[in-house]
């Protein structure tokens, strides 16, 4: 929804004196993609606080006993903005991650012929690719926001000040290969998603009609 209304909004205000072109799908993805972190972090972070907690098997201890309980304690021990730790990372990730995934897509949609775009399996391929690319080129940053997340909620010793500060930490304990540990188990779940979830995009928007998203555009500039 976001990225509808943001590339609408871009396209509405660019300048007369040129065309729109592949910039504004990379714009208005990193907005959309921040504007989801923003909206729906916390839910992140207890995702990942719950997924890293370790059960002790000789006293049958979980730190956290469900979300709720999550955000409780979070919010009791750090206040609201400890809902929010490790968000910087995430959007330095997200925001170029989104950008980017949009921005292939299109332009490989746009490289297909009308009766291959309506191809399910050519919306597929595309959203793959689109994915991969994104994913490979950003994951440094969520292996950083993962770290910052534990780290956030007390099950880490490691403290990093900033996202550069957990490259620079990372790189130099583990070496640059570090930054991209579980990328191909990472490519097994996120490439598919996306592919599907861009495909599904395509085909939702056909079935309801959605007009074209130039169409504002062209009827302002004639």
């Amino acid at each position: 929804m976001a990225y509808e209304q943001y590339r609408r909004l871009i396209v509405d205000n660019w300048p007369d004196w040129t065309p729109p072109g592949a910039l504004v799908d990379l714009m208005a993805g990193s907005l959309a993609g921040g504007t989801a972190v923003l909206c729906t972090y916390p839910l992140d972070l207890v995702r990942t606080t719950l997924a890293y907690q370790v059960r002790d098997p000789t006293r049958s201890f979980q730190a956290y006993t469900g979300i709720r309980d999550v955000f409780y304690k979070v919010v009791k021990a750090n206040g609201v903005r400890g809902l929010y730790g490790g968000i910087g990372p995430t959007l330095c990730g997200i925001v170029p991650y989104a950008g980017l995934k949009f921005f292939v897509y299109e332009r490989l949609k746009g490289c297909l012929s009308d009766e291959q775009q309506n191809n399910v399996f050519m919306k597929l391929a595309c959203g793959a690719a689109a994915g991969m690319v994104g994913q490979t080129f950003t994951y440094p940053l969520d292996v950083v926001r993962r770290q910052m997340q534990v780290q956030a909620v007390g099950f880490s010793n490691q403290k990093y000040k900033g996202t550069l500060d957990g490259l620079v930490a990372i790189t130099k304990a583990h070496g640059v290969k570090q930054l991209f540990a579980g990328l191909s188990i990472n490519y097994i779940k996120l490439v598919p998603s996306v592919a599907i979830g861009f495909a599904a995009y395509d085909i939702v928007k056909s079935w309801l009609r959605v007009p074209s998203r130039e169409g504002s555009r062209k009827e302002r500039t004639s």
